[in-house]
C-alpha cells in the first residue's frame, strides 16, 4: 500500500565492524602499555584464597564459556568477564559456596560493559539452577566493582587479535579462519590456571601463531612462514620468540589435554547411556539365545 510503513527487524544482532584506521595507529602501542595493570596476581591461590583450587576455576569457567555460548554473547565478553573474576580473587578470599555467585557477577559486569542486550540477574540466575538469588547477585555486583575500583575495561587477548592479522598480511579470504581458531585458543587458554599471569598480547600472539601453525597457511596467501611469524610477532609485543614459542606450545599441549577429556567424558557418557538401556531391558530378553 502507498504510503504504508515497512517495520524490519534483523534477525541476528548488528555488531559494528572493525575500523582499519585504529589498526594503522598507536592503538597496538596504547593496549601493551596498559595491559600489565590489569593481568591478575599469579599466586592467588597459595596467598589469598583458603578454599578455591585450580581445578574449580577450571569447572568455574568452563561453566561461564558455555553460558556465553549459549547466550550468543561476543567474543570479548568471556575473557572480560574472566579477568574480573581473578582479579577479584586476587584481592578476597572466597567460600565455594560463593564461587559461582562470583564467576556470574563477572559475566553480568562484562555483558554490560560489551552487549547491547546484556545478561540479565534471572537469567543468570536461572543457569545456575537458582544457586543463588537476583537480589545476591545485584549485591555481589556492587561489592565487585568496590573490589575492582569500578575498573573493568581490562585489556584482554581478544582486543590484540585484528593487530595482529593486520600485521601478518593474511589474506581476507583466511582472516576468518584464522581470526576463529585464534578465538578459539584464547577461549582455551582462558579456562587455563597455567595462563593466568602471561601478558595479552603474548596469548593473543601465541594463539595467532598456533593457529596459523594448525591451518597450515604458509603458502596460501600468507607473507610469512610458521617461524616466520613467531619472530614477527614476538618483535611486535617486544617479547623474546622462544619465549612465544614455548607458549604456543603449551597452548597445543592444553588442546590436547582438552580433546582428551572431552573424548573420555564421550565416552563414559555413552556407557552411562549402554547401562541404562540395559537395566531398562528385561532379563529374560537378554538370556534369549538365537
Amino acid at each position: 500500500m502507498e504510503g504504508s510503513l515497512l517495520c524490519w527487524e534483523a534477525e541476528t544482532e548488528l555488531r559494528a565492524q572493525a575500523d582499519p584506521v585504529l589498526l594503522q595507529s598507536r592503538v597496538l602501542v596504547e593496549l601493551m602499555a596498559l595491559e600489565e595493570k590489569y593481568i591478575p596476581s599469579a599466586s592467588y591461590f597459595q596467598c589469598v584464597q583458603k578454599e578455591i583450587h585450580p581445578y574449580m576455576r577450571k569447572i568455574l569457567t568452563s561453566w561461564m564459556l558455555e553460558v556465553c555460548e549459549d547466550q550468543r554473547c561476543g567474543e570479548e565478553v568471556f575473557p572480560l568477564a574472566v579477568n574480573c573474576l581473578d582479579r577479584y580473587l586476587s584481592l578476597v578470599p572466597v567460600k565455594k559456596s560463593h564461587l559461582q555467585l562470583v564467576g556470574s557477577t563477572c559475566l553480568f559486569l562484562a555483558s554490560k560493559l560489551k552487549e547491547s542486550k546484556p545478561m540479565t540477574s534471572e537469567s543468570l540466575s536461572m543457569y545456575s539452577d537458582f544457586s543463588f538469588t537476583e537480589k545476591e547477585l545485584l549485591a555481589m555486583e556492587l561489592v565487585v566493582l568496590n573490589k575492582l575500583k569500578w575498573d573493568i575495561e581490562a585489556v584482554t587477548p581478544r582486543e590484540f587479535l585484528p593487530h595482529f592479522l593486520e600485521l601478518l598480511n593474511i589474506s581476507e579470504e583466511k582472516r576468518p579462519q584464522v581470526r576463529k581458531h585464534s578465538e578459539t585458543f584464547i577461549a582455551l587458554c582462558t579456562t587455563d590456571c597455567t595462563f593466568i599471569a602471561l601478558p595479552p598480547s603474548m596469548v593473543a600472539a601465541a594463539s595467532v601463531a598456533a593457529a596459523v601453525s594448525g591451518l597450515r597457511l604458509g603458502g596460501s596467501g600468507m607473507t610469512y612462514t610458521s617461524m616466520a611469524t613467531i619472530h614477527c610477532l614476538a618483535h611486535a609485543i617486544h617479547c623474546d620468540p622462544n619465549m612465544l614459542r614455548a607458549c604456543q606450545d603449551q597452548i597445543e599441549i592444553s588442546l590436547e589435554s582438552s580433546l582428551q577429556q572431552a573424548q573420555r567424558s564421550r565416552i563414559r557418557d555413552s556407557k552411562s547411556v549402554e547401562e541404562m538401556e540395559r537395566s531398562s531391558t528385561p532379563t529374560d530378553v537378554l538370556d534369549i539365545d538365537l
